[in-house]
């Protein structure tokens, strides 16, 4: 789990914003290097086929366009041998935890989050 700089004390996986004419599959490659500093391949991260659309939050809503008020997110999952170092982008995340399913879905700030954590990741 990531903890982010802003808003205080939000825990999330790794999540991020389609670039201009980007894939959701080339998107969650280069989120997860860019916040964490893990390369993957195309063939490890798995694209879950679900994806929730919701609310912009409060918090949140200052970094969408006036007329934006809802998000949709695409669910990825990644698989790692054993626990590695985390190199995090020090603009976004101040701390990171490797937890099991159950302690990183109550961590998690975000329903969406902690849900696809339940469905998706075995402890």
């Amino acid at each position: 789990m990531l903890r982010r700089i802003q808003p205080p004390d939000f825990w999330q996986s790794v999540t991020g914003s389609l670039a201009w004419n980007e894939t959701a599959d080339e998107t969650a490659k280069r989120e997860l290097f860019e916040e964490t500093a893990i390369r993957a391949s195309s063939t490890q991260i798995i694209n879950r086929q679900k994806t929730n659309r919701f609310a912009i939050l409060p918090a949140w809503r200052s970094r969408y366009k006036p007329n934006v008020s809802e998000n949709v997110e695409s669910i990825f999952t990644l698989e790692l041998e054993k626990k590695i170092d985390i190199q995090l982008s020090s603009n976004e995340h101040s701390e990171y935890l490797w937890l099991g399913a159950a302690d990183a879905a109550d961590l998690a700030s975000s329903y969406t989050n902690r849900d696809a954590i339940l469905e998706f990741v075995s402890s």
